[in-house]
């Protein structure tokens, strides 16, 4: 019998399902939330990005990181999600994943991935349904179980 668990993630927030057999019920084992992913670019860095006087004839320019808040907050919240499947995996409380999220967060979400947990992604679904309750998910995963 293969378990499989159904993440259904955004930036913010990503709840973890199991399903025992290709026609059973989802059952929400995790809801995880990261309200850090909600704020805007403005309300996650504290000031406004450094100045540099520059060097002779290059005139002063700003210092910008090169990654924006939101998207290291992305990130960071990927990587927690990896992690708890990553746990999941090595209790061998799932068999196979399937992951749900948008284009943007799945990809980041992918890239993080520890090998052997990638190894177990047997589909992927470029949606964001985290805000759908366990049926409502169940249709738009019920062939890729």
């Amino acid at each position: 019998m293969s378990r499989t668990w159904i993440v259904v993630a955004e930036s913010s927030r990503a709840k973890i399902y199991e399903a025992a057999n290709a026609g059973a019920d989802l059952v929400e084992r995790e809801d995880l939330v990261h309200p850090e992913g909600r704020l805007h670019e403005r309300d996650l860095v504290s000031d406004r990005p450094g100045h540099d006087s520059g060097t002779a004839g290059s005139g002063p320019h700003v210092l910008d990181e090169s990654t924006s808040a939101h998207v290291e907050e992305m990130q960071k919240f990927a990587r927690e999600i990896a992690a708890r499947l990553e746990q999941g995996l090595n209790d061998k409380a799932y068999d196979r994943l399937v992951l749900v999220a948008p284009p943007k967060f799945l990809g980041v979400l992918r890239d993080v991935l520890a090998q052997g947990v990638a190894a177990t992604v047997a589909e992927t679904l470029h949606k964001n349904l985290v805000q759908h309750g366990a049926e409502e998910v169940r249709e738009h995963v019920q062939a890729l179980l």
